[in-house]
């Protein structure tokens, strides 16, 4: 680990001097693909230096421990030794994670997609309530919520709504979201006040550019038509809403929140390139058998993730055994608890499967 942590550095110090040449801030193409290398090793490279000089200062004590013979001055010695040496084991811990692989997608905006599972309308109702809760997750991390399309029912239920989340590490925050989500309350549809499970699925996906995914125009069929509104009545004069489906896999998008047809058709595109680059993402991690398919990883849409208890005012999420109890500041947008936690856990999978590998590795 020092030996790569010393490369870091040379590279780091590296960059600090080739941005202060002016030949190379005259290329800002260059320059700013060396500003942001220099940026990305930024975190490590301090954090090592830090490292060091807790190193240095414990073998200067240690030096001094040895020399003098005044009581008091080695009792103080030896604190000031334990107190760095403690210092020391948790720079190592945070340099481990520091080192771990980076997801590529952790800084792209991402694509969410909620449908409403089992539960009739009540499903519905609970899919508008996660959609709330992030949109409120959102507002508290200064995101842009953009609404690509949506299905509302009679009562202000969702069968289905899809939006993208425009924000530098929405991806990182929000991709322990995928999976199914699952309520237990007594519905207000329901006059026996008896509790219902019901559940809605959540798909998020990294926004995927066109050099990334690049769809083929006769792999496509474009089919326009009429947007409507609760009930199915129309509400538009013109057919703005469309329709996309790829003819290769048989997705299907549709797009009908915008008034502009030609708005609603690049909300489909954008849609349907973040699904087919997350099938095929999902398709590589497979054939790696990758650790980030762990229960802990960004989920699989089918995996029951989470459950919201409200007569017990509990929020578990299952993955980690982890279960808050306040459910409504979960549902207001207090999710920091627990994404830092289903990130911890994620974390130190990958760190015991790197130590897994080295052990492989040795033998």
């Amino acid at each position: 680990m020092l030996d790569r942590l010393e490369l870091i550095k040379k590279r780091y110090d590296e960059l600090t001097k080739m941005i202060s040449d002016p030949d190379i801030m005259q290329d800002m193409d260059k320059y700013k693909k060396l500003l942001k290398e220099r940026s990305d090793l930024e975190g490590i490279a301090l954090k090592y230096e830090e490292y060091k000089k807790v190193v240095d200062d414990i073998n200067a004590a240690n030096e001094l421990l040895e020399e003098t013979d005044d009581i008091d001055y080695k009792n103080m010695l030896k604190s000031e030794i334990e107190q760095l040496e403690s210092d020391k084991e948790r720079l190592e811990s945070e340099l481990k994670l520091l080192l771990l692989p980076k997801d590529p997608n952790d800084e792209k905006n991402v694509i969410v997609e909620i449908r409403a599972g089992a539960g009739g309308e009540e499903a519905a109702l609970f899919a508008a309530d996660l959609y709330r809760m992030y949109v409120m997750y959102a507002e508290s991390k200064g995101w842009k919520i953009d609404v690509m399309n949506s299905n509302e029912t009679d009562i202000g239920g969702y069968k289905e709504i899809s939006f993208m989340v425009v924000g530098k590490g929405a991806y990182s925050r929000l991709k322990y979201e995928s999976g199914v989500h699952r309520v237990q309350r007594v519905p207000t549809t329901e006059a026996g006040g008896r509790i219902h499970t019901s559940t809605a699925t959540v798909a998020v996906l990294p926004e995927a550019e066109e050099v990334e995914v690049e769809i083929n125009p006769n792999d496509i069929r474009i089919d326009v038509f009429r947007s409507s509104g609760h009930g199915g009545q129309s509400v538009n004069t013109t057919d703005s809403a469309v329709r996309i489906t790829h003819l290769p896999t048989g997705m299907v998008v549709t797009c009908q929140d915008e008034k502009s047809q030609l708005k609603n058709k690049e909300k489909a595109l954008k849609v349907l390139r973040a699904r087919l680059y997350e099938m095929a993402r999902r398709e590589k991690e497979e054939q790696l058998a990758s650790e980030r398919r762990s229960m802990v990883g960004t989920g699989d849409r089918s995996e029951r993730i989470r459950t919201y208890n409200f007569p017990q005012g509990r929020v578990t999420d299952h993955r980690i055994n982890l279960t808050l109890y306040r459910l409504q500041s979960v549902l207001d947008g207090d999710l920091d608890e627990i994404i830092d936690a289903l990130i911890a856990e994620d974390q130190k999978r990958m760190v015991a499967a790197e130590e897994d590998a080295k052990k492989t590795n040795r033998s």
